[in-house]
Formats: structure tokens, C-alpha cells, sequence
């Protein structure tokens, strides 16, 4: 086994270590990995959730919203106490609660062409749940750029 994780990680990650294409080696690179998340709304919340659930080591948030009630029937990670705070501090304490494994980097701000290639070249890959289709063309330019992966999610229906 992997002397690298400990017993609290070779417990939480299981089911991860016991799968082939993981085991222990691939748990270790997730946790040593970085993904950007760009939007902690609708689609990104779930994407957020998950990635910290299976241990991603560093997860950077970008978003310049804050959480309104009109969000909590889709935005899983944002509850009642939360409403008024910026998303990236909700998501942030969300994370926490699930995964003392998983750093945040809280960005709350609007990626756009001025600060693009600065985040996005700081990670491993790029999840894009951003809701706005100029966000999606500024990611796709500077990730190509870096030479960092994105993957896209769906911004209208």
C-alpha cells in the first residue's frame, strides 16, 4: 500500500484505492492535483462537490457572485446562512466541512481577459461552468495558450 496516505485517507478514498484504473497511486495524484473551477452556481457547485469529495488537492474558485435565496433549490453547496456572502466564501466553507484534505483558493472575482492566463496557468485542468459566452471564449484562449485541459459545461438549458 502506498505509505503516502494515511489511515484517515486510505479509509475516506476506498473506494477510489480499490478500483484498477485509481488505486492507490492515482488517489495520490488527485490529491496532489489543482483544478480551477470557474462559477460556484448552478453547475458549478456540484462539480465543486464532487471534486472535493474525491479529493482533488488544491481546488481554485472563480466566481463574483454573491449567494441569493433564489439559488438554494440548484446550488447545492450554498445554504440559508449563506445568503448575502460571496459564493467563493460559501463554497469555501462548504468544502471545508466535506474535505479537510482539499485546499481552497477563493478567487472572488470575474475572470475576463486581464486575469485569465495568470489563474488558469496555475492548474492542472480547468472545469468551466461559467454563465456567459464571452467567459467561455476568454477560457478556451488562455487555456490553449497555457496548455492547460477545460472542460466545458452546458450555460443555457
Amino acid at each position: 500500500m502506498d505509505l503516502s496516505l494515511d489511515a484517515t485517507q486510505l479509509d475516506r478514498y476506498s473506494r477510489h484505492i480499490i478500483m484498477d484504473e485509481v488505486g492507490p497511486e492515482g488517489q495520490k495524484r488527485l490529491l496532489d492535483g489543482r483544478a480551477l473551477v470557474l462559477g460556484a452556481g448552478g453547475l458549478g457547485a456540484p462539480v465543486i462537490q464532487y471534486l472535493a469529495a474525491a479529493g482533488v488537492g488544491t481546488l481554485g474558485i472563480v466566481d463574483d457572485d454573491v449567494v441569493e435565496r433564489s439559488n438554494l433549490q440548484r446550488q447545492v453547496i450554498h445554504g440559508e446562512s449563506d445568503i448575502g456572502e460571496p459564493k467563493v466564501e460559501s463554497a469555501a466553507r462548504y468544502v471545508d466541512r466535506l474535505n479537510p484534505d482539499v485546499d481552497v483558493e477563493a478567487r472572488e472575482t470575474r475572470l475576463d481577459e486581464t486575469n485569465a492566463r495568470e489563474l488558469i496557468g496555475e492548474y492542472d485542468v480547468v472545469v468551466d461552468c461559467a454563465d456567459n459566452f464571452r467567459t467561455r471564449y476568454v477560457v478556451n484562449d488562455a487555456a490553449r495558450i497555457e496548455g492547460v485541459p477545460v472542460a466545458h459545461g452546458a450555460i443555457y438549458k
